[in-house]
């Protein structure tokens, strides 16, 4: 392997862990209640 296919692999792994790292912060409890909290406010009378 090239110098090139390296930085590329190197590079695309990076950005999977970056996403997995913002999907996991968003699904955690204390998050994902203050995320919806709009969504329930949306939907009630007022």
């Amino acid at each position: 392997m090239d110098w090139a296919s390296v930085l590329y692999l190197g590079f695309t792994f990076g950005l999977l862990v970056i996403f997995i790292l913002i999907v996991w912060r968003t699904y955690q409890a204390k998050n994902k209640r203050r995320l919806e909290e709009p969504k329930h406010r949306m939907l009630d009378d007022d």
